[in-house]
């Protein structure tokens, strides 16, 4: 095994300076690109990547996504020195991963991290390597500069697992979300409940990220975006070609720390009040509230008796003749989830009706200055 001399890291985003800076201080022999033009500190940087990748032994990518990667690697594939081993730690498609490997040959790596700047510069970024033997073995002593390594059967496995992860993340954030959002609801104390937080299973976040989480202006520089973060959900969605919640749901400045994703405050009251319309007539039977929730053209369908129903907002007004039902006081309804898109939203409700409960999904537009239910489904069981 013959070790790397000379190392070119394209891409000195926040990871890719954190790792070219250690590999620095580990005494290789770093120079940097990055399109710019920006260097990390006193680290050697050159405005052409070929320059750069002409002295190496070995290229690590540190960019954004598949694209990007592309796109430098058919820029300096002609400048690679013979035998040159092209280690990418970047996030990417499984299937752009997998071409890279079918393209570059037995000289690729691809090797993306768990963590953070942080974990760069204390050397503990988990791996996850795919490679041949012998680049593997030449990548070595950098990947174990950098933490510690996992060997992975191929790129696309690799590429695959790195996205699972980051997907446990989203879910982390958007649960510490909920959590946050329900406190403010009952009026806690933001300092108190952290403290409670980090007791948990969420206890890791909430320390790491409190600098963000307080509501005090954070001093703390970004380490991982909530675009970087919403655009890896995207690649899991499209690779699964499941839908996932935490594609959508990642809200906040794209160029914000992904703690920031979980200070976004709940729903506006205004896309809520068709909903408690709705449940103040279900509550009164009285059926003005439903013209109050409910564009005039909507519909209100499920399975009734065995057959589809889909009843005009008119014939679904009719059910109700201006009183609550006997067991009214026994009668609780719920609102589950609501997510708005822009102009558009979809809730879920649920209503216990004595023997009955009822699951009612709404589509809700916003229309003339507010927002009504456009239409609902439901199921009863």
């Amino acid at each position: 095994m013959t070790a790397p001399h000379t190392i070119a890291v394209l891409g000195l985003g926040r990871m890719g300076a954190a790792i070219a800076t250690r590999l620095a201080d580990h005494d290789w022999d770093v120079v940097g690109w990055t399109r710019s033009g920006r260097s990390a500190g006193a680290l050697q940087a050159t405005g052409d990547p070929r320059d750069a990748v002409a002295k190496a032994d070995l290229v690590l990518l540190a960019l954004f996504d598949g694209r990007a990667c592309r796109e430098v690697l058919d820029h300096v594939h002609g400048a690679l020195r013979a035998g040159a081993v092209v280690l990418n730690i970047s996030t990417i498609a499984p299937a752009e991963a997998a071409g890279l490997a079918r393209w570059l040959g037995p000289s690729y790596v691809h090797a993306p991290v768990l963590g953070s700047v942080p974990a760069v510069a204390g050397g503990d970024l988990r791996i996850l390597a795919a490679a041949d033997q012998g680049a593997f073995d030449r990548a070595r002593p950098v990947l174990e500069a950098l933490g510690t390594v996992r060997r992975v059967e191929d790129a696309a496995t690799a590429a695959a697992l790195k996205l699972v992860a980051n997907h446990s993340l989203a879910g982390a954030v958007l649960a510490l979300r909920d959590s946050l959002r329900q406190a403010d609801a009952l009026e806690l104390p933001r300092a108190q409940v952290l403290d409670v937080l980090e007791l948990g299973q969420l206890g890791g976040l909430v320390a790491r990220k409190r600098a963000f989480l307080s509501g005090e202006p954070a001093t703390a520089a970004a380490q991982f975006t909530i675009g970087a973060l919403a655009k890896d959900m995207a690649l899991l969605a499209a690779a699964s070609n499941t839908p996932l919640r935490g594609a959508a749901d990642l809200a906040g400045a794209p160029d914000a720390d992904i703690a920031l994703a979980a200070t976004v405050p709940a729903v506006d009251e205004a896309v809520l009040e068709p909903l408690r319309a709705y449940i103040r007539g279900h509550a009164t039977g009285d059926p003005a509230h439903f013209r109050d929730a409910f564009l005039p053209s909507a519909h209100i369908e499920g399975i009734r008796d065995g057959a589809f129903v889909s009843w005009a907002l008119e014939e679904y007004c009719a059910l109700f003749h201006g009183r609550p039902a006997p067991d009214e006081p026994a009668r609780s309804r719920r609102i589950d989830a609501i997510d708005v898109h822009g102009t558009v939203a979809t809730a879920s409700m649920t209503l216990w009706h004595g023997a009955d409960t009822f699951t009612d999904i709404f589509l809700l537009v916003h229309v003339d200055g507010g927002w009504r239910i456009a239409n609902k489904a439901y199921h009863r069981r």
